[in-house]
């Protein structure tokens, strides 16, 4: 802040400001600017004045101020301009905000933006930037908290904060997190599919030549930390998988990108800070994704996935601190890469494909083998062997993320699961708060030590409240199962609109009812309260869990199909579906008393229970009539057009 410099250029009425000392900024330019400004300072002493306050400045109380500008100042920039107003008078003052690469570029952009019309302009472009992407598909369903949600919130909340700022009050970092983002734009994949393109790309290129990414890095030069953090470089192909389902560009797998490299980390090293060098050598974005696979194939004793320095849950940082740890979870979600991607694998390397197969197998023997706790599944071993998500732990006994990607991933015996489901319900489904716990009982006076999560006040964030990322994942297992009525009774106790309808509920909840909390604690006295609000990657996931868990829309490539999960008392919903430039209205109804499934587009019968999308700039209806026997069944359908198969 103090190298920062303001000043003015001849017939202009922007300030301009600059820090040469900058690593990675030093050549960028900032400006503010207006209309018209009487006067201006660079000196934020003047403009807040002696004992006085940014909620109540001196410069507010008197017209002028000093013109001062330069270095050596408490620096800021302030336009003052003084005008009078009748009554019935109204003037319209236009105040701009940008920065170039350099002073040329930031006196260009000022000069573009100089008039009104420009500005206006500029505004309604991004009114109609938001128009489109929210309403690329609109539902229309019984619950209104739900259309609130999906129809809007929830994808300005992944694109403007997650995406794009990076940044919110809880968290004001502006760092790419490798698998944060990478989750996030599995929401958008119908609205925005370039952006989920885009992040797969710059994701690709922070990974290093050893098949490990960077755990989040800033911008513009990739200053981050090169972690032993167990599952960030596996969401890769993970993601790109159902980016090439659901898109049908295969064509991205051909991308060819550069690595990082960088020093390993010492044996007992668990993360450092770097800026790690661009290697010279590119690879496609296939073998980027084969390289994170083939890392993540590291087991230990139990032959489980070790857990590193954490897996999904950082905060359970010191289970696997020695390098023997096994991560349960990571288990489960490593047979999910394995099992999907097989899918591209087989149509590039059919040797690979098939030691997928074997290992995802094998994965699943272990796991039946050693994971199995009586009535659900465990969390983790220690580096010694002791497991952790027990009924033999004092703290810790049932953790909800391996019961519901027992399911989510198919990985789970189908008797086990359903217990496992069983137990969530039981052990970590709090009514009376309404909000479904990440663990319990919360970590607290256990001689173990998992990490820094057992830092956490017992029943906030991870440790023993929601953690609302997880209990997403809960629901979405319960759809999995195809149980309609809890599903719906979940979804809703997790849909922030339900904290936030009265004033009792909103005294409870404390924070917007209108975005997703990362949190809810379940500690005395604030059961019930919300924190970390819009900067949460549970934005991208609830989206997820509406349109496709609940709802059941299915893309692949041009094809639509649902297998809804909603309650019996719904008998239908509605889903507006632009594909490119032409829209389908699309009335689902579960016809109980028919015997298949019928679709009838423009009131003509279609050949299966799936909707062939085409681009003819054209409106459509589209009527499902569901067979209730064809809700639940799991479609195995691949897009055979983009070069994938089973």
């Amino acid at each position: 802040l103090m190298h920062i410099v303001t000043e003015k250029v001849p017939d202009s009425n922007a300030i301009f400001a600059k820090n040469a000392y900058s690593a990675e900024f030093g050549n960028q330019v900032t400006f503010f600017d207006t209309d018209s400004a009487d006067f201006f300072t660079g000196d934020r002493t003047e403009f807040i004045g002696r004992n006085g306050t940014i909620q109540n400045p001196a410069a507010m109380k008197y017209s002028g101020l000093s013109g001062k500008l330069g270095a050596a100042l408490d620096p800021c920039a302030v336009l003052q301009t003084v005008f009078d107003l009748d009554d019935g008078m109204k003037r319209e003052i236009i105040f701009r905000i940008g920065a170039g690469m350099d002073m040329q570029d930031a006196e260009k952009i000022v000069n573009r933006f100089n008039v009104a019309e420009s500005a206006v302009k500029s505004m309604y472009g991004v009114y109609e930037y938001w128009k489109r992407v929210l309403t690329q598909v609109r539902i229309e369903t019984p619950d209104n908290a739900l259309n609130i949600m999906a129809n809007g919130w929830l994808q300005y909340q992944v694109i403007s904060c997650r995406l794009w700022g990076r940044s919110g009050f809880y968290q004001s970092g502006g760092a790419f997190g490798f698998r944060d983002q990478l989750q996030d734009v599995l929401a958008v994949l119908n609205a925005e599919p370039w952006l989920a393109r885009k992040q797969i790309l710059l994701a690709a290129s922070r990974q290093f030549k050893e098949g490990d990414a960077q755990h989040w890095w800033h911008p513009p030069m990739g200053r981050g930390v090169r972690t032993k953090c167990s599952d960030d470089f596996l969401w890769l192909p993970y993601t790109v998988l159902r980016y090439c389902i659901t898109t049908g560009d295969t064509a991205i797998l051909d991308e060819q990108i550069s690595f990082l490299e960088g020093r390993p980390l010492n044996a007992n090293e668990e993360s450092y800070y770097d800026l790690p060098v661009i290697a010279d050598a590119k690879a496609s974005l296939y073998e980027h994704c084969k390289r994170a696979v083939v890392h993540g194939l590291r087991m230990g004793e139990h032959g489980l996935p070790l857990i590193g320095s954490g897996d999904w849950n950082d905060g359970m940082n010191l289970v696997g601190i020695e390098g023997r740890g096994e991560s349960v979870w990571l288990g489960f979600f490593l047979f999910a890469v394995l099992k999907d991607f097989k899918k591209i694998a087989a149509v590039r390397d059919e040797n690979f494909a098939r030691q997928c197969d074997e290992n995802a197998d094998k994965l699943r023997q272990h796991i039946a083998a050693n994971a199995w706790d009586g009535d659900w599944y465990l969390r983790a071993f220690f580096d010694d062997g002791t497991p952790l998500g027990s009924k033999q732990n004092d703290e810790c006994k049932i953790d909800s993320i391996t019961q519901s990607w027992s399911a989510i991933s198919g990985g789970g015996d189908a008797e086990r699961v359903k217990s496992a489901l069983a137990s969530i319900n039981e052990n970590l489904v709090n009514r009376q708060d309404k909000l479904i716990q990440l663990l319990n009982p919360p970590f607290n006076t256990t001689e173990l030590d998992p990490g820094y999560i057992k830092g956490y006040v017992p029943g906030v964030r991870e440790n023993g409240g929601q953690y609302t990322h997880a209990a997403i994942w809960t629901v979405m297992a319960f759809a999995k199962a195809g149980d309609t009525k809890l599903t719906w009774e979940l979804l809703q106790l997790i849909n922030p609109i339900n904290h936030g309808n009265s004033a009792a509920t909103i005294n409870i909840y404390k924070t917007e009812p209108y975005v997703m909390a990362a949190d809810v604690y379940s500690v005395t006295p604030h059961q019930g309260r919300g924190g970390w609000t819009w900067y949460t990657g549970s934005a991208g996931w609830m989206y997820q869990l509406i349109t496709e868990s609940f709802l059941g829309l299915k893309r692949e490539g041009n094809i639509l199909s649902f297998q809804p999960c909603i309650p019996a008392e719904w008998t239908s919903f509605t889903i507006h579906y632009r594909y490119i430039d032409s829209v389908y209205t699309i009335r689902v109804e579960t016809n109980y008393g028919a015997e298949k499934t019928f679709v009838y587009v423009d009131d003509e019968e279609q050949p299966g229970n799936i909707i062939n999308l085409n681009d003819d700039k054209k409106e459509h209806t589209v009527l499902l009539k569901i067979h209730q026997q064809n809700i639940y069944q799991e479609s195995n359908k691949i897009v055979t057009n983009n070069g994938l198969r089973q």
